[in-house]
């Protein structure tokens, strides 16, 4: 597989597919028509910062693979991909998919209870590799939603926007989930794979009082636990990914610290300590590495 495209922001994305400026630099919605792109243009693997839901009411053909699990494409309607997670395309036409795409960084999470409530919808996951299929009537209900999102983002801006944003996202989210149960009691779910394998065993560890016992999980131990060697693990993860094991661990860190920040009165230390760091001051230099501000800093923004 050649080396996916990073998707780095919201508004590079608008750029690459030729779209106008998006409105919100942190949610955008837009549809396949308003793409301006080459005809011949051939998308061959994608991995983004923020989340991407998509609605595709047509397809000229092609493959489709999330994770190591191919999505069923030319048939299904919706799919969900992650931040941080590579869906890999085979002789998909871009131009030939009609439909909408809503995309959504973590960041517009932050301070709400979605931010860490989302993790929970499964169908986010490399587990799930089956497409939503909608009936007519779920088509409408899905639709009314994209288009409420849509109209609010365009609004102009004022002390309700994000918070009827979040709510409708919320709602769309909670309907999405009602189809797949639907959806799964005549449709066989997929095995569980690798990366799926290392999310769990993360969300554990995450989880349970390991991190206060023994700190933040090694590369070391998360391969042993794996049953697989380090080279070999964080090679697979590089290769379907482009994370490194190390910085998927550190990348997972850093989304538990946001949601402390955000939505915690904790100080820094006590993050820093229950988040398994000896010292405050490595867990800063991490946050502020990897986000570019500090832990105080990302905890005023959202005041």
């Amino acid at each position: 597989m050649k080396a996916p495209v990073k998707v780095s922001s919201i508004s590079i994305l608008h750029q690459f597919l030729g779209l106008k400026k998006p409105s919100n630099p942190l949610i955008s919605v837009f549809n396949f028509d308003d793409m301006k792109l080459e005809s011949e243009m051939i998308l061959n693997a994608v991995t983004t910062d923020f989340y991407v839901i998509t609605l595709k009411k047509d397809c000229a053909g092609g493959k489709c693979k999330y994770g190591q699990q191919y999505y069923d494409f030319d048939e299904g309607i919706m799919y969900f991909i992650a931040p941080h997670q590579v869906l890999q395309f085979e002789d998909v036409l871009l131009n030939g998919v009609k439909g909408f795409v809503l995309v959504m960084h973590p960041d517009f999470l932050q301070g709400y209870n979605l931010a860490s409530q989302i993790k929970d919808y499964g169908y986010f996951s490399y587990a799930s590799s089956e497409a939503l299929f909608l009936s007519e009537k779920e088509e409408k209900s899905t639709m009314d939603i994209i288009e409420n999102v849509s109209r609010e983002i365009d609004a102009n801006m004022d002390a309700f926007t994000q918070d009827l944003l979040i709510s409708n996202i919320e709602l769309l989210l909670k309907y999405c989930d009602r189809f797949y149960n639907r959806q799964f009691l005549t449709r066989k779910k997929v095995n569980n794979d690798l990366l799926t394998k290392l999310e769990t065993l993360l969300d554990d560890y995450f989880k349970s009082e390991q991190l206060l016992e023994k700190g933040i999980p090694t590369v070391q131990f998360v391969a042993g636990e794996l049953n697989l060697s380090p080279n070999y693990l964080s090679d697979m993860l590089r290769i379907q990914t482009g994370r490194t094991t190390q910085q998927h661990i550190q990348n997972r860190v850093i989304e538990k610290a946001k949601e402390l920040l955000s939505t915690t009165g904790m100080s820094v230390s006590e993050i820093a300590y229950s988040l398994g760091f000896e010292h405050s001051q490595s867990f800063h230099r991490l946050f502020k590495s990897r986000t570019s501000i500090s832990p105080l800093e990302f905890r005023k923004s959202y005041n």
